[in-house]
């Protein structure tokens, strides 16, 4: 099942220790847990940030995010799916796809007409599923990214 982690509140922990994890502790970023934890406490439905899991038998088993930007030097493009996290005994189940696919849902029923992503390493992975390659751009380390748009106006579904 999917649904908003604002519907869902008892998964806050859950959602801020895989965000924490995964996207925190790996970097260089300096936020702390708690800061984390304050962050996915304020998600919303209908306005920025958002955040989506998907659950399985009353687990958290992923989440993922839109963002109004994820990248500060790219703030022409709005909204960013940001944050796409599965855990790993569940990757390769579909649960990511399940999770971008009601994300761009989401994004089409808030009226955009895109929605953009930024990755480091996952390029494949998005090219395979429709989205398009519109450039690199460097972050906010100088760190060469690489940046794809997903076209709302084709039909959403499995790709």
């Amino acid at each position: 099942m999917i649904d908003f982690l604002s519907n869902q509140t008892a998964y806050i922990d859950d959602v801020a220790n895989m965000i924490y994890k995964e996207f925190v502790e790996k970097t260089s970023s300096k936020m702390t847990f708690l800061e984390v934890k304050k962050f996915f406490s304020n998600t919303k439905m209908d306005d920025f940030p958002i955040t989506l899991i998907a659950l399985e038998d009353g687990k958290c088993i992923g989440t993922v995010s839109i963002f109004e930007n994820d990248l500060k030097t790219q703030d022409l493009y709005k909204p960013w799916l940001a944050s796409l996290y599965t855990k790993p005994e569940f990757r390769g189940k579909g649960v990511g796809q399940i999770l971008i696919t009601e994300t761009l849902k989401v994004v089409k029923d808030l009226g955009y007409k895109e929605l953009y992503l930024r990755t480091e390493n996952a390029a494949e992975y998005y090219k395979n599923r429709g989205w398009v390659f519109i450039g690199n751009a460097l972050d906010a380390k100088n760190e060469k990214v690489d940046i794809f748009k997903f076209d709302l106006k084709q039909e959403i579904g499995e790709r």
